[in-house]
């Protein structure tokens, strides 16, 4: 698979300086967690769950949960859990060994002991699973859900991650922070070579002080979420060879019916791309909003984003796009006769490149590029999401 996948061959040619590169499952460690993009949700219980999987294929979906934790009720576990079965065995029989144009599929749990369970009882069909996303997850708690997951892949011969959520009220109480995400790092470093990502849980930040940010808001301007955000990424995502990426939180809203503030979408890259219709659309149903967390979400270290509603993913992989002018900074300061450091002005004449303090922040920017692609020099955002809309 690869992103923007579902566009024509001659599309991407006209969008792309260098195109997305193929992975799959069974592509290391490092591609695959920066290559999450828009992991996209599904509660486990849906009927019709194997179609839904193929049909988000074809709209650029690389990644999906099947929740078997909040998003069903505690009643519809057992069903949920036989349904993933029926649901993963019909999988594997229609696309038998071609399954590597699947996303990579994980299972979100509630207790460590489904994990063995799901993958005995899954049989051959296991080789669709990609992992396990574990809830609420802290030092004590997580860490028997590491455990069932090793020894899961120990028994299956199948390679499977973990995808820990932070979502614990420990987590967001000031006076138990430091100590919570010190264990956290403590479980999650055992067992490094086995956890994609860490995910945010803001939903369950907001809900311990009875808060829900506003569609005109981003999780940044709740200020007691983005100091937990801030935290997250100063301990656990750092780029010294000891952080983990780090995913942006969910976005809740579909569509809005009445604005109360003025549209955050400014208009002039959409007039130039000759694109109002779409802008007018993106406003209409609060994606502005989302766009603006995308972006946030960049700047404070973040990658890849945790979404519900399959009209969310596609803004997500188009503002991780790398732009032609991101990509020549980056080159410039990672060419081996930089290695000395020193400062010098851009490809782009508008800025300083500092080789040293900047190098960090290039590599990063070339492994996205990698599985996002970097677009051709007068392609934004705005050609990247009309290109990728379904016909």
């Amino acid at each position: 698979m690869r992103h923007f996948g579902h566009i024509a061959p001659e599309v991407r040619q006209r969008l792309f300086h260098q195109e997305p590169c193929a992975f799959s499952a069974d592509s290391p460690a490092r591609l695959l967690s920066a290559a999450l993009g828009a992991t996209l949700y599904s509660p486990a219980t849906r009927p019709r769950l194997a179609d839904d999987v193929v049909k988000q294929t074809g709209r650029g979906v690389v990644s999906m949960v099947l929740c078997l934790e909040d998003s069903i009720g505690d009643e519809d576990v057992t069903e949920g859990e036989e349904n993933l079965v029926r649901q993963f065995t019909d999988l594997a029989a229609r696309y038998g060994e071609g399954a590597a144009d699947l996303p990579l599929l994980f299972i979100r749990v509630r207790t460590p002991e489904q994990i063995p369970d799901l993958v005995r009882r899954l049989g051959p069909a296991v080789r669709l699973l990609s992992g396990f996303v574990l809830p609420k997850f802290t030092e004590e708690r997580g860490m028997p859900f590491l455990e069932a997951l090793a020894s899961a892949e120990a028994h299956s011969g199948r390679r499977l991650f973990a995808m820990p959520v932070l979502e614990s009220p420990q987590l967001l109480y000031r006076e138990s922070r430091v100590e919570t995400l010190e264990g956290i790092f403590r479980a999650v470093d055992k067992y490094r070579e086995r956890v994609l990502a860490l995910r945010l849980g803001v939903t369950d930040f907001c809900s311990s002080y009875g808060l829900r940010r506003a569609p005109d808001m981003t999780a940044y301007d709740v200020q007691i979420v983005a100091s937990v955000i801030a935290d997250v990424v100063n301990m656990l995502g750092r780029a010294d060879g000891t952080g983990f990426t780090v995913t942006g939180p969910v976005w809740e809203y579909f569509r809005v019916q009445e604005r109360m503030f003025k549209p955050q979408l400014r208009r002039s890259p959409f007039l130039e791309g000759q694109a109002e219709e779409l802008r007018e659309a993106l406003i209409e149903h609060a994606m502005d909003g989302l766009l603006r967390e995308i972006t946030m979400d960049h700047a404070n270290g973040l990658l890849g984003k945790t979404c519900i509603h399959p009209s969310h993913v596609l803004p997500v992989h188009a503002l991780s796009v790398v732009s032609h002018e991101e990509f020549s900074d980056a080159q410039d300061i990672l060419r081996p006769e930089r290695g000395g450091g020193g400062v010098l002005r851009s490809q782009y004449t508008n800025k300083m490149n500092e080789v040293k303090p900047h190098r960090a922040w290039a590599e990063r920017t070339l492994l996205r590029a990698e599985v996002f692609g970097v677009a051709n020099e007068d392609i934004g955002f705005v050609e990247l999401l009309a290109a990728g809309i379904p016909a």
